[in-house]
């Protein structure tokens, strides 16, 4: 038996299915690993919904650790027996084990546990493009103010602590006074809660009335508007996903209007997209997890089996930081 878990067609958490899956030997190129845990993440929501079309049947997830059981010609990065951990494409990862390609998997360093290990790649990986690959014009520097949504979630946490290192002052939002007291614990300079605070106004009144750099955004259409409002002239826009849905459709002449500001849509699979881009990211993830300066919070664990009240609690916005799935 090889569990993994499955859609037949885009729809709510009930469409997956815990079916058996057979495992190969990988191929050129490939390995095959057996999960110790998994991560959960928004881009699995948005796969599993139809947000992202993909071609059926579906084998969700994008993120988890283990070890390297078998390995295919041509890799050279990992052996039989490696700690291993991985943000990757295709999908698979909720399963028990999987062969996939080896290119995004990277050997896992002794310090840091499977669990966080599962819990950090991605989120990880992404907090590490956004701070220190997308960046508005002139770069960021200590002392500089960026405004990140989402701060008490995964990628949040992780952002809150690493910008803090970097010296940023990082204005985080969040939608409860629970959660934004997770993200100040966290090292964000200061907080809104945009559910009481119009938070464009309160971004104005931190920074004096000069506006932020930088805004990263992976809320979508509820942040968008105000997030430019927030934003210095030829500010950066950094759009990184949809949690309430996506961004409708705009002029850019709008931008001019709103001081020449620039709009990107990042996405991690871009950026790791060779062997050694994603080598280099990860050794930086590594590092400043291992250093004590990032702490992966893992808040929520479930079961394989459970998969679908995962989702749930994800999609309702109940969950903080990063959570597992154990086999």
């Amino acid at each position: 038996m090889n569990l993994t878990v499955q859609i037949a067609q885009h729809g709510g958490p009930e469409e997956m299915k815990l079916v058996d899956v057979p495992v190969g030997e990988p191929g050129p190129g490939q390995i095959r690993i057996r999960h110790k845990a998994i991560g959960l993440n928004f881009i699995d929501v948005y796969q599993r919904a139809g947000l992202y079309a993909m071609p059926m049947p579906l084998n969700l997830g994008m993120e988890a650790s283990g070890i390297v059981e078998a390995v295919g010609a041509g890799v050279t990065h990992l052996k039989v027996g490696d700690r291993a951990a991985y943000a990757s494409n295709p999908p698979g990862s909720y399963s028990e084990a999987r062969v996939m390609p080896a290119q995004s998997v990277c050997k896992l360093p002794d310090a840091i546990s499977f669990e966080t290990g599962a819990a950090m790649m991605l989120k990880g990986l992404t907090a590490q493009y956004l701070l220190k690959r997308t960046l508005p014009q002139g770069g960021l520097k200590a002392g500089d103010f960026v405004l990140f949504h989402a701060a008490a979630g995964g990628v949040g946490l992780i952002a809150c602590q690493w910008a803090k290192a970097l010296g940023y002052q990082l204005i985080g939002t969040a939608g409860s006074d629970a959660k934004c007291q997770l993200a100040k614990d966290h090292g964000a300079a200061f907080v809104i809660n945009y559910n009481t605070e119009d938070f464009a106004a309160r971004v104005k009144e931190i920074t004096g009335g000069k506006g932020v750099k930088v805004v990263y955004d992976s809320v979508g259409k509820d942040t968008w508007d105000k997030s430019l409002d927030c934003l210095m002239p030829f500010g950066l826009m950094a759009s990184f996903g949809n949690a309430s849905g996506p961004v409708a459709p705009f002029a850019p002449g709008m931008l001019g209007g709103k001081g020449s500001l620039y709009v990107t849509r990042q996405t991690l699979f871009t950026h790791i997209a060779t062997r050694e881009s994603t080598q280099e990211m990860a050794d930086e993830l590594f590092e400043v997890v291992a250093s004590g300066k990032v702490h992966i919070r893992i808040d929520q664990t479930y079961k394989l089996a459970d998969i679908a009240q995962a989702h749930r609690d994800l999609e309702a916005r109940k969950t903080t930081g990063c959570t597992i799935i154990t086999l």
